[in-house]
């Protein structure tokens, strides 16, 4: 590491033009080839995936998008001649559109059988059509979704309102575009100058961050083209990496500061920061891409794209910050120090820094109250984890939307018009092998009438051979209601069976509901395994840096208290409504179902970090002194304010993208604002060292037989952790300003 970082200060012109030259061809890449995201849940071997697959065979013409046109009167009926005339002419403008394959209205021959009275509410006052284009929504652009919203709404009225819903229909309703990213790097901005000082220094982690992220980014959209990527991994990669990659470049840039006031030159203190903190972001680095590469074992091709995505990010972050951040340090100077900071230095000389104030007093007061307020602590995990007991694991849909949203008010309509089911319809798909067949699944529109809170099923609709036929059951319960989600489970175990009986007939449910539960449920039963293995591996790098088995076990219970805790929050927020429209996020809904797994990669990373930064000082002056007390209490003065900056700048970044007004993006912002929070403000400087402190001694106890075994490993270089030029290795000499992870 310090052969490195020497390179890229001696030769800063050139490591500043690779970066920015790597920035500037994956922009441009990406704005050639365009995006190509796609969210798809469907996973193979489920019944919902056969649904899809026997649908696309049997009728390869339904591959488009398909969208809703929904109209409303408050006087009369959507049957009166001036309205019928008016969508009538609406509709065939919308079916002229380009990439528009086929527009169905409701509008037929009149009486209650029509082909269009199912398309109109039985109060005669809202009635919809069926758009569908003629290619997927993922290749749409929101130019196309533009035209047909346009040219629709062109027909409302004082007394008609026209609202559009659907896949493509979203891409026209704007989001926060780079608001969150510009308020969260302007609170960052400010942290970082309270805490150095120094406009310069302030300026070098955002730069850093934004090359890194930026890079990227276009390297995210350029993924897209060879594999599944969600559409909102990008911004994801961006809410990570800006938090992380400031982050990291903070702790190098503190540690640069405090070689400069040590009286080492610019070269030697930048060469040193990174020899000694850049490897422990790295450290911390690899740690959260093993973690989000952990996502791997779930073998769920949605969730891979989002893997890889995130983990370049924080890859390019870490790089960024051991390359192009010690060039940046070089180019400023002495700069690094605030004036007063110079003039200080310059009058008085080297001195080091002695941990006063607030920190100083706050770790004295742990140590004098240790079980008073590691029960508090408790208390405020606790309590804040409850709402996580009722944890709904789900897809959120158009009816989470903003109230504002011309898909919302679509969504409301129907619902109103039609009832809730009609937003999210079960589609029952067959293969038929012979006449029983034929009859069997004919003969199943009136079993599926008379079952408990179905609304209404539609006639059984055969593809032109004859192999393969389809229809609709529109639910009595919204979509994502646990009423939905126990029809689904019914049908497949009981009344599709016995319909089934004496046959070859084998129905499969699909449907965007079905879709969604089973996506939910392969992702709650690998779970278990995915959290072990990355617990496990946490465990186990711990316990080789700090050789001790109290460390490693208090890790992982708070990080399982951490994400426990933010998942109450994003239950109380997202699934019970607290403040949700507020917030301008919609209206309560299920949690997604692969939130757990992205929060538990990416938690397992930051806690890493924090656990890492504080726990390696106490270490230091444990081997040092063998005093616990004076060792926790010393490690969480020297550390709690670098700790304390770094959480600050991670939750307002977090925090920002609830601008983005995106519901998902929202969700992962909150979720990891309150784990960091948690995680810094009550777990690492408050319940860690209140346990250290009441354990004593047996922090660091390990069987012998097991040390002996053990590796050795160290996340800094031998000669900064001993402070010995030639690299010997002696127990470590205390140091009076606060190192980021020495073992």
């Amino acid at each position: 590491m310090a052969a490195l970082a020497r390179w890229c200060v001696r030769r800063r012109l050139v490591v500043v033009l690779l970066w920015l030259l790597a920035l500037g061809a994956t922009a441009a890449a990406a704005a050639l080839t365009g995006s190509a995201y796609s969210n798809d849940y469907e996973v193979p071997g489920t019944e919902s995936g056969r649904a899809t697959e026997l649908l696309a065979q049997g009728f390869p013409g339904a591959g488009g998008d398909s969208d809703t046109i929904v109209w409303h009167t408050e006087r009369g009926t959507v049957r009166a001649a001036a309205v019928e005339q008016t969508m009538t002419r609406t509709l065939a403008e919308v079916a002229a559109l380009p990439t528009v394959a086929d527009v169905t209205s409701p509008y037929g021959e009149p009486g209650a059988d029509g082909p269009g009275a199912t398309r109109i509410s039985a109060d005669g006052r809202t009635a919809y059509a069926t758009l569908t284009f003629d290619r997927p929504v993922g290749e749409l652009t929101a130019a196309h979704a533009d035209a047909v919203v346009t040219t629709a709404q062109r027909a409302a009225g004082d007394d008609l309102r026209v609202e559009l819903g659907g896949t493509a229909v979203a891409l026209t309703e704007p989001l926060g575009g780079h608001l969150a990213e510009a308020v969260g790097v302007a609170v960052a901005a400010v942290v970082l100058f309270l805490a150095f000082g120094s406009l310069a220094a302030s300026l070098l982690p955002i730069a850093t961050a934004l090359v890194s992220v930026g890079t990227a980014y276009g390297g995210i959209v350029l993924l897209g083209h060879t594999m599944t990527v969600a559409d909102f991994a990008p911004m994801l990669g961006l809410l990570i990496g800006l938090g992380v990659g400031i982050d990291y470049a903070l702790f190098i840039v503190t540690r640069h500061r405090q070689g400069l006031k040590r009286g080492l030159s610019v070269e030697e203190s930048a060469v040193r920061a990174v020899a000694t903190t850049g490897r422990a972001v790295v450290f911390a680095g690899a740690t959260v891409c093993i973690a989000l590469l952990g996502m791997l074992i779930l073998r769920l091709g949605f969730l891979n794209g989002v893997a890889i995505a995130a983990s370049l990010t924080v890859v390019l972050t870490v790089a960024a910050s051991v390359t192009l951040l010690p060039a940046l340090l070089a180019w400023i100077g002495p700069r690094a120090l605030s004036r007063r900071e110079r003039r200080r230095l310059a009058e008085h000389g080297p001195a080091p820094e002695v941990p006063t104030g607030l920190a100083a007093r706050w770790s004295a007061f742990v140590e004098r109250h240790p079980k008073l307020l590691g029960a508090l602590a408790l208390a405020v995990i606790t309590v804040l984890a409850l709402p996580t007991l009722s944890l709904h694991l789900g897809t959120s849909d158009q009816g989470n939307n903003p109230e504002t949203a011309t898909t919302r008010q679509a969504y409301d309509l129907l619902a109103d018009g039609f009832g809730p089911g009609v937003n999210g319809p079960l589609t029952l798909v067959a293969e038929l092998r012979g006449a029983d067949d034929r009859l069997a699944f004919d003969g199943l529109a009136a079993t599926l009438r008379s079952t408990e809170n179905v609304a209404s099923v539609t006639p059984a609709v055969h593809n032109g051979a004859g192999d393969t036929a389809v229809l609709t059951v529109v639910p009595g319960s919204a979509p994502q209601s646990q009423e939905t989600s126990a029809l689904v489970d019914r049908l497949r175990t009981e009344v599709l069976p016995r319909a089934e009986h004496g046959t070859s007939l084998d129905v499969h449910v699909g449907g965007v509901t079905a879709g969604y539960d089973d996506f939910a449920e392969i992702i709650v039963g690998k779970l278990p395994l995915f959290v072990g293995v990355v617990i496990a591996l946490g465990c186990l790098l711990l316990l080789l840096a700090f050789r001790s088995i109290g460390i490693p076990v208090k890790a992982a219970v708070m990080n399982i208290a951490a994400v426990a805790g933010a998942f109450g929050v994003v239950v109380a927020i997202f699934q019970w409504g607290w403040g949700s429209e507020l917030l301008g996020l919609g209206r309560a809904g299920p949690i997604e179902p692969f939130l757990p797994v992205i929060m538990v990669s990416v938690l397992f990373g930051l806690s890493m970090d924090y656990q890492v930064f504080l726990v390696s000082r106490m270490y230091e002056e444990w081997l040092e002194t063998r005093d616990n007390r004076r060792a926790v209490r010393v490690g969480l003065a020297e550390t709690s304010r670098v700790i304390n900056s770094a959480a600050v700048i991670m939750i307002s970044v977090f925090l920002a993208f609830v601008l983005t007004g995106d519901r998902v993006i929202a969700m992962f912002g909150i979720a990891l604002a309150a784990a960091v929070a948690l995680d810094a403000f009550v777990l690492r400087t408050l319940l860690v060292p209140a346990l250290m402190h009441m354990l004593g001694g047996a922090n660091w106890w390990l069987p012998r037989r097991l040390d002996r075994l053990l590796p050795r490993i160290s996340i800094e270089a031998p000669k900064a952790a001993t402070g010995d030029p030639a690299g010997h290795a002696t127990i470590p000499a205390r140091r009076d300003a606060p190192t980021h992870a020495d073992v």
